[in-house]
C-alpha cells in the first residue's frame, strides 16, 4: 500500500522534534511492505540543517513553502492508498489539510497523525472556530505519538470517528550504546529545544538541581538557550545533531528528561528522548507524569522526581555502577516491548481493522 505522509521534516531534527519519531515509524513500516513517500517543506532552514540524506526506503519530496509548491505537493495524494497529515508541518498547515482532504481519492484512508495532541487539544478547545473542528468530520482516524485516555477522549469528544495512540519508540540500529565521547561529559545532560511550554519546567528540573550541586557538571543541549541566565556549572552547546545522541547520551552519569507542559499535564505521552537515551543504555532520570510504569518501571528502569531537588537527591545518590545498571534495565525493556517494529506493526492492525470497518459499511 501506498502512504503519502506530509510532515514537518524527515532529513532534519532542527527545531524538529518529531524526526526521531518519523524516522522509527515509517523505517519500520516500508520493512513491513508499506511504500512511503514523505512530503516536507523548505521551511525554518531545515534543509540548510540536514541530519541526513534521503534514505532508500522512503522517497522524500521537498516542496517550496509558498501556495504553488503546496498544491503541487498536495496534488500527490490522489495516488496514494493512505493519506496523512501530521499535525505542525510548519507551513498552511490548515491548508494543507484542505487541500489534501480534497485531493485524497475516495478509495483511499485520510488520516490525521497528531505528534503534540495535547496542545492541539488545548487549541481546540479555546477556538471553536479553529479548521480542524470541520475537518475532523472527514478525516477516517486520528493517531498520535501519545496521550492515553485523556488524548482518546478528548478527540472523540470533539468529533474524531476515532482515535489511537503509536507511541514513540526505539530503533536500536539508531540509537543504541557507544563510547563516552569527552565533548559530552558532564554528571548530569540534557537535551531539548527552548520552547514557551517547556522552559519553566526547565528551570524547575534541571537548572534547580545544577543550582543545587554547584560541584556536578551539568550539560544543555538544544536550540534557542544561547541568552538564558544559567548558574555557572550549567554548559550550553546549543543543537546537537541526530548522529551525536548516542555520544551525548553514553557520556554522562545521568541523562534528564523533562516534558513539556501539555505532555506532563495529560500524561502517556513519552517523549522520543525517553527512548533514544534507553536505547543507548543511559540512566533516565524523568519528571513524573501519569502512565511512566507503562514504559519503564521507576527505581530499576527510570529515575523519576518531582521537582528539582529530587533530581539532585536521585544524582546524589547514583554510582556508576548503579547507573549503568539502571541503563542497561531500561535498554532491555524497550528492545523487548517498545521498538518501531511493534508500533509498525500496531499501525498494520489499525488500518487492517479501519478496511474492514469500511468493507461492512459498503456491504450494508
Amino acid at each position: 500500500m501506498k502512504i503519502a505522509f506530509y510532515g514537518s521534516s524527515l532529513l532534519s531534527s532542527y527545531w524538529n522534534g518529531a524526526a526521531t519519531y518519523y524516522r522509527g515509524m515509517l523505517r519500520a513500516l516500508s520493512e513491513i511492505g508499506y511504500d512511503v513517500t514523505f512530503y516536507e517543506s523548505d521551511a525554518f532552514d531545515r534543509q540548510q540543517h540536514r541530519d541526513i540524506e534521503p534514505p532508500d526506503w522512503c522517497r522524500v519530496v521537498v516542496y517550496e513553502a509558498s501556495a504553488e509548491g503546496l498544491a503541487r505537493a498536495a496534488a500527490e495524494a490522489r495516488d496514494a492508498d493512505i493519506v496523512v497529515k501530521a499535525s505542525g508541518c510548519g507551513y498552511e498547515d490548515d491548508a494543507l489539510l484542505d487541500l489534501l482532504i480534497r485531493h485524497c481519492a475516495e478509495r483511499a484512508l485520510m488520516l490525521f497523525w497528531d505528534v503534540d495532541a495535547p496542545a492541539t487539544l488545548a487549541e481546540l478547545a479555546g477556538a471553536p472556530d479553529h479548521p480542524l473542528h470541520r475537518q475532523l468530520a472527514r478525516i477516517d482516524m486520528v493517531l498520535t505519538y501519545g496521550g492515553g485516555d485523556p488524548v482518546v477522549n478528548g478527540y472523540r469528544r470533539f468529533g474524531a470517528a476515532d482515535c489511537v495512540p503509536i507511541y514513540n519508540a526505539v530503533d536500536p540500529r539508531d540509537h543504541h550504546p557507544v563510547p563516552p565521547d569527552p565533548r559530552f561529559a558532564a554528571d548530569l545532560s540534557f537535551l531539548g529545544n527552548r520552547l514557551p511550554d517547556r522552559e519553566t519546567r526547565v528551570e524547575l528540573f534541571f537548572l534547580d538541581a545544577a543550582a543545587r550541586l554547584p560541584q556536578r557538571r551539568m550539560l544543555l543541549g538544544g536550540s534557542g538557550w544561547g541568552d538564558k541566565a544559567m548558574p555557572a556549572n550549567v554548559r550550553a552547546i546549543g543543537h546537537v545533531p541526530t548522529a551525536d545522541h548516542n555520544a551525548f547520551n553514553c557520556s554522562a552519569l545521568a541523562v534528564l528528561n523533562i516534558s513539556r507542559d501539555s505532555m506532563a499535564s495529560m500524561g502517556f505521552s513519552p517523549a522520543t528522548r525517553v527512548f533514544e537515551a534507553a536505547g543507548a543504555g543511559a540512566c533516565l532520570i524523568t519528571d513524573d507524569w501519569a502512565g511512566l510504569d507503562l514504559f519503564l518501571k521507576d527505581g530499576e528502569e527510570v529515575l523519576k522526581a518531582r521537582d528539582g531537588q529530587e533530581v539532585a537527591e536521585r544524582l546524589e545518590g547514583l554510582t556508576t555502577e548503579r547507573a549503568r545498571a539502571i541503563g542497561e534495565r531500561a535498554r532491555l525493556r524497550v528492545l523487548a516491548e517498545h521498538t518501531y517494529t511493534a508500533r509498525a506493526d500496531r499501525f498494520a492492525a489499525v488500518i487492517r481493522t479501519l478496511l474492514q470497518r469500511r468493507n461492512l459499511e459498503a456491504a450494508e
